[in-house]
């Protein structure tokens, strides 16, 4: 009973700071009104608080960002989505000093992308109605990135969701600003349709995008002509390390952020790339992979998804880690290697590692076993792993250490970034 009494306190308690922020009744009750607002169309991200900017303040270092309409929607053609998505920048770069270069090609600061249900961002989307769209604060990885939810019926007009609307308001998301307790705001949670032509932010908007940037000063506006981004990551800095390394066909790839390097038999022959060029599908961030060569097939794992591929195909939706038999605890992966002669494979979830058996495809019994007891001189937490010629190879921060499985010791330790020629 006691637990019954405090989930009504709780839910009792979430209720009033809803009705708060919306500017209803305070009851702690469903009342009729509060269940309307919760049934009204809205963005994707959490309202129940009291702050016009995300918690920490993040906001883009630069003013002027890049974006591309990765994915595009059926229910509009290509030049009405870019008409929106345009003016829908447009409106904050009007009151403060962004300005929004586009591009069509590789990777941008905003990705934009219409997507269905689970698309590999932990956010998945409904269907119809319900969460509309949702956006992720600036930063690195997925920073920026904006999705818009493909079962919508997205419109120019008023038949449907109007784009410019819902786009405007996520941009502001994308940008660094959280939802707004005034209802007359655009980053007001729940959707009102917005005319395009001719609209201007509200002054709530105002004040909150130019609490990050500042004021638009006229006159200063930077003109700066739309170009392709260019690559060039400062993959050489000493302190690199890699979220996931795996063999792929005759290549070994190493993953960070949005970035990764192919790299063939040669420390001179390396290709630096996006992962949403090569690998849409997976966005940026790839926790761990590995790669089983006789059969031609490697895993990428992200969150609790995981993706099969073929060379550079993804084959099929994502599915789920706990295929492997990993309990309900593990959230994700740390690090993955394969170890060819004993076809097993070895995760690593914080301090501790599993054995998966490749041949009868089930997690062994006995584990997990402490990776301390069992890998002797691999310091910090392992990032990635590779089995190559023999040894086994623990990335770890900036190191990467070469662990000998005969001696059962590590026998070298270089530079993470001397694997990518650096």
């Amino acid at each position: 009973m006691a637990e019954i009494v405090t989930d009504e306190v709780s839910i009792s308690r979430k209720i009033k700071k809803m009705q708060k922020f919306f500017g209803l009744q305070v009851t702690g009750k469903l009342d009729y009104s509060t269940i309307s607002v919760m049934k009204k169309p809205r963005c994707g991200l959490p309202d129940v608080a009291n702050y016009h900017l995300f918690p920490g303040e993040p906001k883009w270092k630069k003013t002027t960002l890049t974006y591309r309409v990765a994915k595009y929607t059926s229910s509009l053609s290509k030049p009405e989505v870019d008409r929106a998505v345009d003016m829908g920048l447009k409106a904050w770069s009007d009151a403060a000093p962004l300005n929004f270069i586009k591009t069509n090609q590789g990777e941008a600061d905003i990705m934009i992308s219409f997507e269905s249900g689970d698309h590999g961002d932990s956010y998945p989307f409904d269907g119809p109605r319900g969460t509309l769209a949702h956006a992720f604060a600036p930063g690195e990885g997925l920073g920026g990135d904006t999705h818009f939810d493909n079962d919508e019926k997205w419109t120019s007009g008023t038949n449907g969701f109007n784009l410019f609307t819902v786009a405007a308001h996520e941009f502001g998301h994308a940008l660094g600003l959280g939802h707004s307790s005034d209802p007359s705001a655009l980053m007001y949670p729940t959707y009102k349709y917005q005319h395009p032509v001719g609209f201007r932010l509200p002054k709530d908007d105002v004040k909150g995008i130019q609490a990050l940037y500042g004021p638009k000063i006229p006159g200063k506006e930077k003109s700066a002509i739309p170009q392709q981004p260019s690559y060039n990551p400062n993959y050489c800095d000493q302190n690199l390390s890699f979220d996931a390394v795996t063999g792929l066909g005759n290549e070994l790839l190493f993953f960070k952020d949005r970035s990764f390097w192919r790299r063939q038999s040669q420390p001179a022959s390396i290709r630096a790339g996006f992962i949403a060029s090569s690998f849409p599908q997976l966005m940026s961030n790839v926790d761990a992979a590995y790669q089983i060569a006789e059969k031609g097939t490697a895993y990428f794992f992200k969150g609790p998804h995981y993706w099969p591929t073929r060379g550079l195909q993804i084959q099929g939706p994502p599915r789920t880690i706990y295929d492997f038999g990993f309990p309900n605890t593990v959230h994700k992966i740390d690090a993955a290697v394969h170890l060819k002669n004993k076809k097993k494979t070895l995760f690593f979830v914080g301090d501790d590692y599993y054995s998966f058996d490749e041949t009868t495809r089930r997690m062994e019994n006995e584990y997990p076993k402490a990776i301390d007891d069992e890998f002797s001189g691999v310091e910090g937490q392992i990032d990635a792993a590779l089995e190559l010629n023999g040894f086994i190879y623990f990335f770890s921060g900036p190191k990467a250490y070469k662990y000998d499985t005969e001696k059962e010791d590590v026998v070298n330790v270089v530079k993470s970034s001397s694997w990518i020629g650096c």
